[in-house]
């Protein structure tokens, strides 16, 4: 019988969302899970069109998944939101409940604290981040978990930089500043996150230092990233963008079916297997 008996349709939503590897993912978990009558698809929804999208959901619904830019501007559509979606105002999941309710929560963050934690990082002493933009706000909380020391955001703009500021002021994180200019010196960090679009970091490829500690790299195509194969290359520990999507995936596919655990291998053989194909 399948979970959630009569709610059995996800999707995941935003714009652009053509290259969502989401319902590879979510596809493989209910294959794997015996879900047979579950579906889940994609929808190109913005915020102008969010609104109207959510207020149509009747009782077959189970959950949404979502991308930028809906992130935050789902918030007030919502009943309720998790502790973890309020520390850094950002919803990637939705569930509704039997009785109605759309419940908001965020599995990036422990979808990343489970992507470094399965690659044998579970603290760190001090850390970076390479970028401020709306990823770098949950990997600042994600760090403030299993960072013991300070985290130094290197970022293009004072604008930026003040916005980490104050994201570190509220998730009590110990935030440092410093110029995009001298990006270099991040990679010396134990644990460095890179949060920035593709390219972004190829000019530091060759920066990478003998003994390398740990790379987190958000993206998953292309990869590997220059820094990422430069990383490997020197044998420092790599976590790459689709650990990060399949570990997020993994929770939401458990809050939306009520079926734990997900099965991981088979939804990370499915996002590399679709990315190949790519």
């Amino acid at each position: 019988m399948p979970a959630n008996d009569g709610r059995h349709r996800a999707a995941v939503l935003g714009s652009p969302i053509a290259h969502s590897l989401s319902p590879v993912l979510h596809r493989a978990a209910y294959a794997a899970l015996g879900l047979d009558g579950w579906t889940y698809d994609r929808f190109e929804i913005d915020e102008a069109a969010l609104p109207g999208f959510v207020a149509e959901l009747d009782g077959s619904w189970a959950g949404l998944s979502l991308t930028m830019p809906l992130k935050r501007a789902v918030i007030p559509l919502l009943d309720e939101i998790s502790a973890t979606a309020s520390s850094v105002e950002a919803v990637n999941t939705v569930v509704l409940t039997d009785d109605g309710r759309r419940l908001g929560d965020n599995t990036d963050i422990p979808g990343m604290i489970a992507a470094l934690r399965e690659r044998g990082v579970e603290k760190a002493e001090s850390a970076a981040i390479l970028g401020a933009g709306a990823t770098a706000s949950s990997a600042l909380a994600a760090l403030s978990r299993i960072c013991t020391g300070p985290v130094t955001a290197y970022v293009r703009s004072r604008e930026r930089g003040d916005e980490m500021r104050g994201w570190g002021e509220r998730l009590g994180a110990d935030v440092r500043i410093a110029d995009w200019a001298e990006a270099a010196q991040a990679l010396r960090a134990p644990l460095v996150v890179a949060t920035t679009p593709a390219g972004a970091t190829d000019g530091l490829a060759a920066a990478v230092p003998e003994h390398p500690g740990s790379l987190f790299d958000v993206l998953y195509e292309p990869w590997p990233t220059g820094l990422a194969a430069a990383w490997a290359a020197r044998k420092g520990a790599v976590v790459g963008g689709l650990d990060l999507l399949v570990h997020q995936a993994v929770l939401q596919v458990e809050q939306m079916t009520g079926r734990a655990p997900a099965p991981l291998a088979a939804m990370r053989q499915a996002g590399e297997r679709a990315l190949a194909a790519r």
